[in-house]
């Protein structure tokens, strides 16, 4: 089955899905957009308020951030991939439960496998914590101020995949301070993103 069609399917179920409570409250469920054939894989927490308004990552104040940040080392929305591990808004922006990320993730696994990125950004803790133990780096794992931008390579049956913990774009919104570390830390997946093709 190719990409496109395998993508189809799995943004269908997860339109009709109701595996927790938060398909009660949510306007519409965010499967991710970009790529399918991305290098790089972005990979957020949950829906905020305006994703759930329209229905698409990261397209509030932290989205616009990304988007800078993206520029800052020329590369565009529609070249990588941008998904979250939750696929509805909880309720208030909190926290996702681990309830939440159990039932939801199988998802985010098969985004994994049908794109196939050679580089996956976690931004933020819950999304560095989820991925880096997905691919046996639980004892890497520490608070997103003491790995982000480093590299983690993991051996898959795809071949090697780097994964980059990263501060969530938001954090720029309450310190501006933060954007040079982040765009910083961008520079960094723009490095092994032009190292993969050599």
């Amino acid at each position: 089955m190719n990409k496109q069609k395998e993508m189809e399917l799995l943004t269908k179920e997860i339109q009709n899905c109701k595996k927790c409570d938060l398909h009660q409250t949510r306007k519409n469920p965010v499967v991710g957009e970009g790529s399918l054939n991305a290098k790089v894989m972005f990979v957020g927490e949950a829906p905020g308020f305006n994703e759930d308004k329209q229905g698409k990552p990261f397209v509030g104040r932290a989205g616009k951030i990304l988007d800078e940040l993206l520029e800052s080392v020329n590369l565009k929305r529609e070249e990588v991939y941008i998904a979250n591990i939750l696929k509805c808004r909880p309720p208030n922006n909190r926290n996702p439960t681990q309830e939440e990320i159990k039932s939801c993730a199988p998802y985010l696994n098969r985004q994994i496998e049908i794109i196939r990125p050679k580089i996956i950004c976690c931004l933020g803790n819950f999304a560095t914590d989820f991925i880096m133990k997905k691919f046996g780096l639980k004892d890497k794992v520490q608070g997103i101020s003491k790995i982000h931008g480093e590299k983690f390579n993991v051996s898959t049956l795809n071949g090697v995949i780097k994964i980059i913990p990263l501060y969530h774009p938001a954090v720029a919104t309450y310190n501006s301070n933060m954007l040079g570390t982040l765009k910083k830390d961008f520079k960094k997946i723009k490095t092994n993103l032009n190292n993969l093709t050599k």
